[in-house]
């Protein structure tokens, strides 16, 4: 009798051991797994009192996406881990507003049912982030700016969605921004039933949509071989560093650049109430170097030129991922350029793209409005040059003198040089060696 009592005390023992040593192995699986985890992308919680502040009911969408996310992750984990196999790849635009960015855009939205295409979606993400005084924390943004684009090149929307003001229902919006510029969120597939009465802004044109269910966009997404982000709101390639590096993505940057000195004459057209300064310095009078709009000019042109010297070095995490390119060129020769991004991007240039550049190169003057997507490119690159002062562009070549010079923009010296259209203020010059 003892002897059964004292085996089953031995047995009963072993068993807790057993039971020990599973948990302490299971922890440590599970800490050399997060060490093994691709860096973990900032969550909302992160930006929670902007976010509430704005939308009261964020707190329980908070969990709703929280929730939403971690399935996704766990069931789309083979799915992400199978991208660089299957060739798929990711294409990052970035650019500042006026550079010609919209119309080198629609060269990736035309691809076709192969490419998922987003127009501008760090709109909501800014919009959010700006302060009282109309600018933005940096540092808060950059974070939130590449993690939501990280999110977006994964399929997942639902970080984006925490920023859409008025926060969506059940995953519906009607407020994301410039829907209708991106055909994939048009599509059939993403196409939900219209409502009578329910107003949209930004309303698809090719059929007759509902509000934008996110959930069928994501699964949209996933169904695409490739994806494509357009936006003007990063600041510094830098900061994009951990997309390059997370191993779900095949990331491509492609930098698109225009002489500034036509980038500030098309925005005070563009953007007339903001440059009410500007103007009335063109008007007459002298331009106060140290004024707040002028640094601001400067502060542009020197975050352009250090993330394109940071492209140019190639270092390790950039090799092979960094293209840069010049408006002026592509307004030039658009078929070549948009040839050799894709070439680049790795992705094949169908037909559908090259009949949209012929299209839309050679537009007639109605139809090239200020955010038209539809230009007489070759008219474009010199227009410019009729519109601004030459003191206004002595103020750009004093201030942006180093970001000229790196991307080959030729300085004026006079008023008249800047008219002479026999003149070409374009150097030829070769930027990328891969």
């Amino acid at each position: 009798m003892r002897i059964k009592y004292t085996i089953s005390i031995v047995f009963f023992v072993a068993l807790v051991i057993i039971e020990k040593e599973n948990n302490i192995i299971s922890r440590v699986s599970d800490k050399l797994a997060l060490k093994q985890t691709p860096q973990t992308p900032l969550q909302p919680s992160s930006f929670s009192h902007i976010l509430l502040k704005h939308n009261p009911s964020f707190a329980s969408l908070k969990k709703d996406s929280a929730f939403t996310l971690m399935k996704r992750r766990l069931e789309n984990y083979s799915e992400h881990q199978e991208v660089m196999t299957r060739g798929r790849k990711h294409i990052l635009l970035l650019a500042t507003t006026r550079t010609g960015s919209s119309f080198v855009g629609e060269f990736f939205n035309q691809q076709g049912d192969n490419m998922f295409y987003l127009f501008e979606p760090l709109w909501h993400v800014e919009k959010m982030l700006t302060l009282d005084t109309g600018g933005t924390n940096a540092t808060a943004s950059a974070k939130a700016y590449r993690d939501v684009l990280q999110q977006l090149l994964l399929c997942d929307f639902s970080l984006l969605e925490s920023f859409i003001d008025p926060l969506p229902v059940d995953h519906i919006t009607t407020a994301l921004f410039r829907r209708e510029s991106s055909s994939s969120l048009c599509e059939e597939s993403v196409c939900s039933p219209f409502v009578k009465g329910v107003f949209e802004r930004y309303h698809c044109r090719t059929r007759r949509c509902g509000p934008l269910n996110l959930t069928m966009a994501s699964q949209s997404c996933l169904q695409k071989e490739h994806k494509a982000i357009k936006s003007v709101r990063v600041r510094q390639l830098e900061t994009l560093r951990p997309l390059a590096e997370d191993p779900r993505l095949d990331v491509k940057f492609i930098q698109l650049v225009r002489d500034p000195r036509a980038v500030l004459a098309s925005r005070m057209v563009a953007f007339a109430a903001k440059y009410k300064n500007w103007k009335e310095w063109a008007a007459g009078g002298d331009i106060p170097i140290d004024d707040d709009e002028v640094r601001k000019l400067k502060g542009n042109c020197d975050n352009i030129k250090m993330s394109a010297e940071i492209g140019l070095r190639r270092p390790q995490w950039l090799r092979g991922r960094y293209m840069l390119v010049r408006y002026e060129d592509i307004a030039r020769f658009p078929m070549r350029k948009a040839s050799e991004m894709y070439r680049f991007a790795g992705i094949p240039f169908t037909p559908q793209v090259k009949s949209w550049i012929l299209k839309n190169t050679q537009a007639s003057k109605d139809t090239s409005g200020v955010y038209s997507t539809q230009k007489n490119s070759s008219e474009q690159v010199e227009k410019w040059r009729f519109s601004i002062p030459f003191k206004i562009a002595q103020v750009v070549q004093k201030v942006c003198g180093p970001t000229l010079k790196l991307f080959g923009y030729k300085f004026v010296s006079s008023e008249e040089m800047l008219t002479d259209k026999s003149v070409s203020l374009i150097e030829d010059k070769v930027f990328n060696v891969l």
